[in-house]
C-alpha cells in the first residue's frame, strides 16, 4: 500500500510541499502546518499520523525537516 500522504523534499526557499493522492495541499513550514492541512482534509487525529508510514511518506530530506539541506 502507498501512503496517501507525500511531504516532499524541502525546497530551496525553505518549506515542503504537501500532497494527497497527488492533490496539492498546502507548503508546510512546520509539522504544525502539516497537521493543520490533514485536519482541512478530513483527518481529525492528523498529529497521530505523521509517523505512521502507512499515512504519510516523507520524501527527500528528513522527516520533520523543513530547511534544504
Amino acid at each position: 500500500m502507498v501512503a496517501p500522504i507525500d511531504v516532499h523534499p524541502p525546497s530551496r526557499t525553505r518549506g515542503r510541499r504537501v500532497t494527497a493522492r497527488g492533490q496539492i495541499l498546502g507548503l508546510a513550514h512546520s509539522d504544525a502546518d502539516v497537521i493543520e492541512f490533514l485536519r482541512r482534509a478530513g483527518l481529525p487525529d492528523a498529529e497521530e499520523l505523521l509517523d505512521d508510514p502507512a499515512w504519510v511518506q516523507w520524501r527527500g530530506g528528513r522527516a520533520h525537516h523543513y530547511e534544504a539541506a
